[in-house]
C-alpha cells in the first residue's frame, strides 16, 4: 500500500510564517560535464536551482557569455518532452549564450535533477508554471535586464511555452520549435485529422478507462507503473519513431536521466493533459512569437494549427507572418532535425528574433 506522510513536517498552524516561506529543496547535482554535446569555450557554465509556485525546486544549467558588460537579455529553455537539460535544451541554451544571451536550460518538475514527487509525471499546469518560475529566477539576477526575458520551448515544451506566454506577460518573446500540443496528442493520438469525431470520442473513453484502471492498480501496488520510453526495436514502426530511436537510444542523444531514453513517464501522465487542454488563450498573446517546424516533420500540423489559432491566418509557403507572429518552415527537415542538427536549426533566425524583440 501507499506510504504515509510524516505529519510532524506539515505546519499545523496556517498563520505560521513557515507556511508561506519559499523553501529550497537540497538537490543532488552532477558536478561533471555530462551533456550529449561538447562544452563551449565561449561561455561560462554553472549549475543553479530555483523554486516554482508549487514549492518544487528545479535544477538548471546556466550559460553566460564570457567578457560581457552591463545587463544581459535572458532566455529560459526547456524540452523536448521526456528529455533532460543535458540533451536538446542544453544545446540550444549554450548556443544562444554564445550569441550574447544569459540562458538557463532546466529540468521540468519531477524529472531529471529537479525535485518533486512522485517522479516521472507531467502536468499542463505545473509545467507551464516551470517556465514562469524560470522567469522569476532570471528577473532577480543582477546581471539580467528583467524587461528582456524570453523563452524557448522544444517539442512538447513548444506547446507549453506558448501556454506560458499566454499567461505570463513578463515573457517578452517566445520561440516554439518542432512543437507538439501534448493535450491534443494525448487526447486524440497522432494525426487526429484522419479520424472522425465519433472514433476519437470512443478512443478517448477507452484511454480514460485504461488510465483510471492503472491508477487503481498503482495505488494497490504502492508504486507508479512506467509507460516505457522510446521503443527498443523501431524496425516495424513509422519513420518518426525510427527518428526518435536514432536520437534517444544511441550515442547521439542517450542520457541516463532522460525518460525517453529509458523507462518513460508514469503510465497515468496523460490524464491531466486529456482533461485540461493547453493553448486555450494563445490568441491573446500580445508579445512576439516565432514558431519553427520542419517541412517533413510528422508533427508539423501542431505548429500550423497553433499559428492559425493564434493569428487567424493559415500557413502560406515556408515563412508566414501575421503582425508580430511568425511561422517558419525549414525545408526538408524532420522533427528530430530540430533537436541537434545545426545545419537545420535556424540559430541565426532565432538570435535575430530575440535581439529584435528583447530590447
Amino acid at each position: 500500500m501507499t506510504n504515509t506522510v510524516d505529519a510532524a513536517k506539515i505546519p499545523a498552524d496556517a498563520t505560521a510564517e513557515s507556511s508561506s516561506t519559499i523553501q529550497v529543496e537540497k538537490l543532488k547535482l552532477e558536478k561533471n560535464w555530462d551533456k550529449v554535446f561538447p562544452k563551449s569555450d565561449k561561455v561560462n557554465h554553472q549549475k543553479i536551482t530555483f523554486v516554482n509556485r508549487y514549492g518544487i525546486t528545479l535544477a538548471a544549467d546556466m550559460y553566460t557569455p564570457k567578457n560581457y558588460t552591463g545587463k544581459l537579455p535572458a532566455i529560459a529553455v526547456c524540452g523536448a518532452f521526456g528529455a533532460v537539460k543535458e540533451q536538446i535544451s542544453g544545446l540550444y541554451a549554450q548556443e544562444m549564450a554564445e550569441r550574447g544571451f544569459l540562458t538557463i536550460a532546466f529540468d521540468p518538475s519531477f524529472t531529471g535533477e529537479s525535485g518533486g514527487y512522485p517522479r516521472f509525471v507531467a502536468s499542463p499546469d505545473i509545467n507551464t508554471e516551470d517556465f514562469s518560475a524560470a522567469v522569476d529566477f532570471l528577473s532577480n539576477l543582477d546581471n539580467v535586464d528583467k524587461n528582456k526575458i524570453g523563452i524557448i520551448g522544444i517539442c512538447g515544451w513548444g506547446g507549453i511555452a506558448l501556454n506560458a506566454a499566454a499567461i505570463d506577460t513578463r515573457i517578452k518573446a517566445t520561440v516554439a520549435t518542432t512543437m507538439y500540443d501534448m493535450s491534443r496528442v494525448m487526447a486524440n493520438g497522432y494525426f487526429d485529422y484522419d479520424k472522425d469525431a465519433e472514433t476519437l470520442k470512443r478512443e478517448r473513453m477507452q484511454n480514460r478507462i485504461n488510465a483510471n484502471n492503472q491508477r487503481t492498480a498503482d495505488y494497490k501496488a504502492g508504486k507508479y507503473t512506467r509507460a516505457g520510453g522510446v521503443v527498443e526495436d523501431p524496425s516495424n514502426f513509422p519513420q518518426f519513431i525510427k527518428d526518435y530511436y536514432a536520437y534517444y537510444k544511441t550515442e547521439r542523444g542517450y542520457h541516463k536521466r532522460s525518460l525517453n531514453s529509458n523507462a518513460g513517464w508514469n503510465a497515468t501522465t496523460a490524464l491531466s493533459f486529456m482533461n485540461m487542454p493547453q493553448l486555450s488563450y494563445i490568441d491573446e498573446i500580445e508579445n512576439p512569437v516565432l514558431i519553427i517546424h520542419g517541412e517533413n516533420a510528422h508533427s508539423r500540423y501542431f505548429s500550423e494549427d497553433a499559428f492559425e489559432n493564434m493569428t487567424g491566418v493559415k500557413r502560406s509557403g515556408l515563412d508566414t507572418i501575421s503582425g508580430n507572429k511568425e511561422l517558419l518552415i525549414i525545408p526538408s527537415a524532420n522533427h528530430i532535425d530540430l533537436y541537434d542538427n545545426k545545419n537545420a536549426i535556424p540559430f541565426d533566425k532565432i538570435e535575430n528574433f530575440f535581439k529584435a524583440n528583447l530590447k
